[in-house]
């Protein structure tokens, strides 16, 4: 009974935010409707978010519906595309704990119908197409992940949305992948007609979707594009609750920026700020603190460490995240990279070499399936005696490391830039977004990478290109303030780890006159821009 009892008390906070959320989303959209001005003749803005929320408010669910309602109170009509029992499975309820549950849509449709009242809404709901549906029957994993249905490569377009329920890249071949493949294609498919007809009726200037990468998002973006039709996808930003808007793939985060921008003092100093408390762990990404705590390296570390002559960090990233596809550009995939350096480890026994797995890769909740730790057991790594194996739940300070590393090697990790921002030497793997900038080592072929890491291994000093470090303060703060569009005015943290609590604020705060973050959009929007940015004057 007490059990029972204490469960209850802890749970009040989570209901309390649930529905004080759903009375303040409901009671905004209101008023937004009421204030609405819609410009004559004007094209309209389709939004599309269905994989990132269910009963709770995700930060991207955030982004996309404040962007909506500041649109809609700048004059320039929205139509929202919205799920209604539209798919077979979604990916937010296809996760190791759901694989064959019930769908909650009562509690998606519930949080749909606050978030859109009295908007312009395009619903849809399933129904499946026979001839599809016999054409999948029987197929086994590869043959899914290929399959193309009138001309369109489905397989491959779900292949993130199922690598990414699935907590890994290499797919078994069993019941539950089997059957997401073939749901999320028969859905997808279901989702372009739909999405195709509206585009038909609507002729709109624009679509706005979440990063374009999970599947029914990918699909829309996918058939927006054929027409000509511009696209804009978002992420979460590197400041806590800001986004990342772009016409180019959000997961990649690519941005823009000309030799012309140069920090200033004050942005220095605001940067150097921001990178006091990233160094000491107080950060956070899409509302969540990988770092309850930073240790120092114990005495056991340094006194092993003694015996090598020289120590170089690896830092690895999980196998499934967003960011990978992109990544995946000199190898195949991380592991075929950490395969590639095993060989490297084994033949420099005078190097310490302390392999990092990412403080993300065992989150509860979102563990992954595929993992480092797995990686060295199977290869037994960590019999080496020049290895050392950091695991995810282990908070040890990576700057520390870094400090006292010759050089450092990563995969696609942002660690990589903060390493050049430090003026270490860092090579990179994976392409990260900040490779394609003078800021690292970017072999772009595995055997250049192979050659680059032994040169810098034998070297006996390193010299690191000065312009590496300046390009890396410059992106960093660019990424940081300048495309990273705030939202911190309308959002607050929910008691629900990871989801967002809307603020009591007025909706006239979503005029593009009151609202950076909306002006970004809205000029991304009508220009066409590669990245949404905030001026410089506008920054907090």
């Amino acid at each position: 009974m007490a059990s029972v009892q204490r469960s209850i008390w802890e749970r009040l906070p989570i209901w309390r935010d649930k529905y004080l959320n759903l009375w303040r989303i409901r009671q905004l959209a209101t008023k937004v409707a009421r204030q609405e001005k819609p410009t004559p003749g004007e094209k309209p803005v389709i939004f599309f978010n269905a994989s990132t929320r269910l009963e709770y408010m995700s930060q991207n669910g955030a982004f996309s519906l404040l962007s909506a309602w500041g649109v809609r109170m700048s004059g320039t009509p929205v139509i929202h595309f919205v799920c209604q029992r539209g798919m077979s499975r979604c990916v937010l309820s296809s996760t190791e704990r759901n694989y064959f549950e019930d769908m909650p849509c009562d509690k998606c449709v519930n949080l749909s119908e606050a978030a859109f009242a009295q908007a312009q809404v395009q619903s849809f709901t399933y129904s499946q197409d026979a001839a599809l549906a016999d054409a999948l029957e029987g197929l086994n994993v590869d043959q899914l992940a290929d399959f193309g249905y009138q001309g369109m490569a489905y397989g491959q377009i779900v292949l993130p949305s199922v690598r990414w329920c699935k907590r890994r890249h290499h797919l078994q071949d069993d019941d539950t992948t089997r059957t997401l493949f073939t749901e999320f294609i028969l859905s997808a498919y279901h989702i372009r007609r739909e999405f195709q007809a509206l585009l038909d009726r609507s002729e709109p200037q624009a679509v706005v979707v979440f990063n374009g990468l999970m599947f029914p998002e990918a699909i829309a973006k996918l058939a927006a594009q054929e027409r000509g039709i511009p696209v804009v996808m978002h992420e979460v930003g590197y400041q806590p609750f800001s986004g990342f808007f772009s016409t180019g793939e959000a997961t990649a985060r690519e941005v823009e920026v000309g030799d012309d921008f140069q920090l200033n003092d004050a942005q220095e100093a605001r940067l150097q700020n921001y990178l006091s408390q990233r160094f000491s762990g107080s950060f956070t990404m899409a509302g969540i603190q990988f770092w309850p705590e930073m240790s120092q390296l114990d005495e056991r570390f340094l006194e092993k460490a003694a015996g090598f002559k020289q120590i170089v960090p690896i830092f690895t990233n999980v196998i499934f995240d967003t960011s990978q596809p992109h990544a995946n550009v000199v190898y195949e995939h991380m592991f075929a990279w950490l395969d590639d350096l095993l060989t490297v480890i084994q033949a420099h026994p005078e190097t310490l070499f302390v392999l990092r797995a990412h403080p993300d890769e065992m989150r509860t909740g979102k563990a992954s399936h595929e993992t480092v730790k797995q990686w060295v057991q199977n290869n037994r790594v960590d019999e080496l005696e020049n290895v050392v194996f950091i695991h995810s739940e282990e908070f040890i300070s990576s700057y520390e490391l870094i400090g006292r590393s010759k050089f450092m090697v990563v995969y696609n990790s942002s660690i990589g830039l903060e390493g050049a921002l430090l003026g270490k030497a860092v090579l990179c793997g994976g392409e990260a977004w900040y490779a394609r900038f003078p800021t690292v080592f970017f072999p772009k072929t595995p055997a250049g990478f192979r050659q680059k890491i032994e040169e810098l291994l034998n070297a006996e000093e390193i010299v690191v290109p000065e312009v590496f470090q300046t390009n890396a303060r410059r992106l960093l703060y660019y990424q940081n303030y300048q495309a990273a569009l705030p939202f911190d005015e309308y959002l607050g943290k929910h008691s629900l780890r990871g989801f967002v609590r809307f603020k009591s604020f007025k909706v006239e705060d979503l005029l593009p006159s009151n609202a950076p973050a909306i002006a970004s959009i809205l000029k991304g929007i009508k220009e066409k821009e590669r990245v949404f940015t905030i001026s410089e004057e506008n920054l907090g």
